[in-house]
C-alpha cells in the first residue's frame, strides 16, 4: 500500500518535470529543407519549412498572398521553426551589410507589390515568435510573377558571377528576390 501511495505522489512530480520536454517536441507539419550555395569562398545556407498551398487538414487549396500570408504583416517565411540564413562570411544583401553569422528571416509582403525581407538576430525560436527589437535589417525585395505556379513554398540561392547571387522566395504565383554579394 505504501508503494502505491508513493507512486501516486511521484506521478504528478514526474508529469511536471517532463511537460517542458513534451511542449518542445513539436512535430513539423511541413517538410523541411536546407539550400546551400558556395559563392566565391563563402558558404551560404537557408534552412526552412516548406508549406503547401493545400491545407494540411482539409486538403483544400488556400489563397496564399493576402490571405494565408496577410499583406502588411510580418510572416515567418516558411513553416514551423523560424527560417535560418547562415553566411560564413559577411555579405551585402540588397545594399545592406550582413555580418557573418546565423539569422532568422521573416517576410512582410505589401499589397501594392514589393515586400521587405527582415533579417533578425534572434535564432532558435518557433517561427511565430518574432521580436522586432532583434531586427538587424529590413531589405526591399523585388516582386515579379513566378516562372511557374509553385504549390510549395520554395527558397533558392542562385549564383550570379564569381562573387554574388540572388536569394529567391517563390510560392503560388509570386516570386520575391534580392541580390547579394560577398563583402
Amino acid at each position: 500500500m505504501k508503494a502505491i501511495r508513493t507512486s501516486l505522489l511521484l506521478l504528478p512530480a514526474l508529469l511536471v518535470a517532463t511537460s517542458p520536454l513534451l511542449a518542445q517536441d513539436r512535430q513539423p507539419v511541413s517538410p523541411h529543407e536546407t539550400v546551400n550555395a558556395t559563392i566565391g569562398s563563402n558558404d551560404i545556407s537557408v534552412a526552412y519549412g516548406r508549406p503547401y498551398s493545400k491545407d494540411p487538414k482539409s486538403g483544400e487549396k488556400r489563397k496564399i498572398w493576402g490571405t494565408l500570408v496577410p499583406y502588411g504583416k510580418v510572416w515567418r517565411m516558411g513553416a514551423d521553426e523560424a527560417t535560418l540564413l547562415t553566411t560564413e562570411e559577411a555579405i551585402d544583401l540588397g545594399g545592406t551589410a550582413i555580418p557573418a553569422g546565423t539569422y532568422s528571416l521573416f517576410l512582410q509582403p505589401e499589397e501594392q507589390g514589393g515586400a521587405k525581407l527582415i533579417v533578425n538576430k534572434q535564432t532558435g525560436q518557433w517561427g511565430t515568435k518574432y521580436d522586432e527589437k532583434q531586427d538587424l535589417a529590413r531589405i526591399e525585395l523585388k516582386k515579379e510573377a513566378a516562372p511557374a505556379p509553385a504549390d510549395q513554398f520554395t527558397i533558392s540561392i542562385e549564383k550570379s558571377g564569381d562573387d554574388g547571387g540572388m536569394l529567391k522566395m517563390t510560392w503560388e504565383d509570386a516570386q520575391y528576390s534580392v541580390a547579394f554579394r560577398n563583402k
